[in-house]
């Protein structure tokens, strides 16, 4: 589809939502493709179409170490609907919509605990581990209410590795169809001999595809932004290979000697960089993985849940750990300046959309030809089962 400057400037207020989501060709290979549109970082219902059409799907919410033993639980939200995680008394891990039957309150209200039930703190109905409805304080004399048939709303999990999924919507294939063979790409790496330290969370004044492009371009503003990587990462054999829903992003790591903080921490002999759609990432090195979680919170403001994981933690590994959390710090804040920027810019008249690398950006590239594929789905009718 071509573009000259006659075509830049931004979308008309008046523009419908169906010309603005047909403003992309995800027919275009890499060599002659553009980014998406401006628009779609800035415009409320392109925000609000992404939470039924690409948030719906399937989810990371959580660890798996979180709900080790019954009664363990975790609450989460996705696309504005609060979700809890519960492992029940018959060790069976379950997922429910966190909202009471009776006036909708948010049922657990911390982010993760151990509880014997759930009891919702508005009126008190209380719920066992395995959703049932157990307790309705003063609901005498109630005609027609079937107890049998108020408890949570179930919604579909399954796990992964160390981590947990959900699905939203009904009639999805399983997680392991929508995985495909990143399940055998990651199996070598051992991620579940890992042991989780420490979550950090950052907050971004961008929209959560800005945080997502940055990632998926191929190493592409490392040597600009990020002195300490670029001094590990070799980014002239930086690689990028792309599967059905996902990116790998790879390099060699070598200590040229220019960052003695970084390579410290950064060893071995290759970095794994990979990306889930539509939100989810996991980086690797040797002895050690952290994982970001990219959670919207409006059209331009998004939290990123980072968790540290290594293998070794105790005694003298504990300290190389704190200084390794320390360096990804760095890393995040070069990125939470540049994301703004970005956001920034894609409000302006002077900018509509981008040419990518084909070197760099065919990660970038997949990602916006899964987004509008959701999105087209989700505007004719309902998010596509994934």
């Amino acid at each position: 589809m071509a573009r000259g400057p006659e075509t830049r400037g931004p979308v008309p207020a008046e523009q419908p939502l169906a010309e603005v989501l047909s403003d992309y060709d995800a027919a275009a290979p890499l060599e002659k493709a553009w980014t998406i549109p401006a628009s779609w970082y800035v415009d409320p219902r392109v925000y609000a179409l992404e939470s039924r059409g690409v948030f719906g799907g399937w989810q990371m919410v959580g660890r798996l170490d979180q709900v080790s033993e019954p009664g363990q639980y975790f609450t989460a939200e996705i696309a504005g609907e609060p979700l809890l995680v519960v492992r029940g008394r018959d060790n069976s891990l379950r997922g429910f919509f966190n909202v009471c039957r009776h006036h909708a309150a948010v049922v657990m209200t911390e982010p993760q605990g151990h509880a014997a039930s759930l009891r919702c703190p508005y009126h008190g109905w209380t719920y066992s581990l395995e959703g049932e409805l157990k307790g309705t304080p003063d609901f005498d004399g109630v005609c027609d209410f079937e107890r049998s048939r108020n408890g949570l709303v179930p919604v579909r999990l399954e796990t992964w590795e160390s981590f947990v999924f959900v699905h939203l919507n009904d009639g999805a294939p399983p997680l392991v169809e929508f995985l495909g063979d990143l399940v055998q790409r990651i199996h070598p790496l051992e991620i579940g001999k890992m042991r989780f330290v420490e979550r950090r969370i950052y907050s971004f004044d961008s929209n959560w595809k800005v945080f997502v492009d940055n990632y998926l371009d191929g190493g592409y503003h490392i040597p600009s932004l990020h002195q300490g990587l670029h001094s590990v990462l070799q980014y002239g054999e930086y690689k990028i290979e792309n599967g059905a829903r996902y990116c790998l992003q790879s390099s060699p790591v070598r200590d040229s000697g220019r960052d003695a903080q970084t390579a410290a921490v950064r060893k071995g002999k290759e970095a794994y960089y990979y990306w889930l759609y539509p939100n989810f990432m996991l980086n690797w090195y040797e002895g050690m993985m952290d994982t970001n979680l990219v959670l919207p919170l409006g059209v331009d403001r998004t939290l990123v849940v980072f968790d540290f994981f290594f293998v070794e933690v105790e005694g003298e590994a504990a300290a190389r750990n704190r200084a390794s959390i320390v360096v990804g710090e760095r890393i995040q804040a070069e990125d939470t300046g540049i994301c703004a920027s970005v956001q920034k810019g894609l409000g302006s008249r002077a900018y509509k959309a981008g040419r990518l690398s084909v070197r760099r950006e065919a990660g970038e590239h997949l990602f916006h030809r899964l987004l509008a594929a959701d999105l087209r789905a989700a505007l004719a009718g309902g998010a596509a089962a994934r």
